[in-house]
């Protein structure tokens, strides 16, 4: 687990594993994030791609009702509320 910065601050969870294939893409970014995920990456020693990823995961996750497939039982549950 990464440490936290400051002993304020709730330590870092692990990124969730990966499956060892990847694929590569290329991504533009505004140079504002590009700074802010190296300072990201120097403190935690987390690499930017798993940052990507994790971001990648977390727009999938909010548009998964978009998204063809089988319906979850919590988003069913929502549903006949």
């Amino acid at each position: 687990m990464v440490k936290p910065l400051a002993t304020n601050e709730r330590p870092l969870p692990r990124p969730a594993p990966m499956s060892r294939k990847k694929i590569s893409t290329t991504i533009y970014i505004t140079p504002e994030q590009n700074d802010r995920l190296k300072l990201l990456h120097e403190r935690t020693k987390v690499p930017i791609a798993v940052y990507i990823r994790e971001g990648i995961d977390m727009v999938l996750k909010h548009y998964e009702h978009v998204l063809p497939g089988q319906m979850s039982l919590e988003a069913a549950g929502h549903k006949n509320s």
